[in-house]
């Protein structure tokens, strides 16, 4: 990642190495704080931000969920997005979102401990590079009984951590966590799709997997493209079995997987580059069906 000048941090923009915590942050010792991915992108109109609202609403429902007010209404949060994106001078970049319970009180109570919000962006490049190699996680995926899987939020992804180190150390690009009941879930931060005769399958939420934005967007974008997409439970041999698999998310786009665990896929399917194709199209504005879901930081 390369730094930019401004981060935002309630309310007011401050230096890049000026935006801190106090060590006794609860949500450094607790896990207390949600999150959001978001990317803007470089367009014929200049810089916009891909399903900004969405975002947004996504990170007050994650707060809702683990009962942390949020201090700013969403028009104030997009605002505050656009201005930080534009005081960096970013034709295109990477947004994280972060609202965390600041330093109040010691102990697992949160009562007196103060919302803190804050936007980062910075140049950053694909998450994963094209031809992804999986590996199926020895560790769990989070059961939504346990924590809750709708929430983004930072204290479960330790799994997510845990799992991705596991797969880089075994040589492997990510992992793919199932869920208690053996079905697969998601990776370590992106949903996963596999082709089947032309029809796509991605997991649901009750297999633990985040509502992604970028796996509605392909779900959009396939019933554009006259494909169909299923939401169901899917097992990893269908993984294996797939004529097609590919990951989705803010960070690493679309993204075709070429093998999991033992079994090699091939190179990126027809299916998987009209999506990719159709993506790229829509977040870049060259598509004029999609042009609502661009925020233009220059208002």
């Amino acid at each position: 990642m390369r730094e930019a000048e401004h981060i935002w941090m309630d309310g007011e923009l401050v230096p890049w190495a000026e935006a801190r915590v106090h060590v006794l942050t609860h949500a450094l010792h607790y896990g207390t704080a949600v999150l959001e991915g978001t990317r803007a992108f470089d367009t014929p109109a200049g810089p916009a931000v891909f399903r900004l609202d969405e975002h947004l609403r996504r990170l007050e429902r994650s707060a809702r969920i683990i009962g942390m007010p949020l201090p700013y209404t969403l028009d104030e949060l997009r605002a505050a997005t656009l201005a930080t994106v534009a005081a960096n001078g970013q034709s295109s970049c990477y947004i994280r979102h972060l609202a965390h319970r600041g330093y109040g009180e010691m102990g697992v109570a949160a009562r007196a401990c103060p919302t803190v919000v804050s936007i980062a962006s910075w140049e950053w490049g694909a998450l994963l590079d094209s031809g992804v190699r999986l590996m199926t996680s020895s560790w769990q995926r989070n059961d939504h009984r346990v924590v809750p899987t709708a929430a983004k939020a930072t204290g479960p992804y330790l799994n997510s951590v845990m799992a991705k180190a596991e797969a880089l150390q075994a040589g492997y690009d990510e992992a793919v966590l199932l869920n208690a009941a053996g079905n697969v879930s998601e990776c370590t931060g992106a949903n996963v799709f596999v082709v089947r005769d032309g029809v796509l399958a991605t997991p649901p939420p009750h297999a633990g997997a985040l509502e992604g934005i970028t796996q509605d967007t392909v779900g959009r974008l396939a019933a554009d493209l006259g494909l169909t997409v299923s939401r169901q439970d899917l097992l990893r041999t269908d993984l294996y079995t797939a004529d097609e698999v590919f990951v989705c998310g803010t960070a690493a786009g679309i993204v075709h997987v070429s093998a999991v665990d033992h079994c090699e896929l091939g190179g990126p399917g027809p299916v998987t580059g009209k999506l990719a194709d159709a993506y790229e199209a829509a977040v870049h504005g060259r598509d004029d069906r999609y042009r609502h879901w661009l925020t233009p930081v220059g208002g």
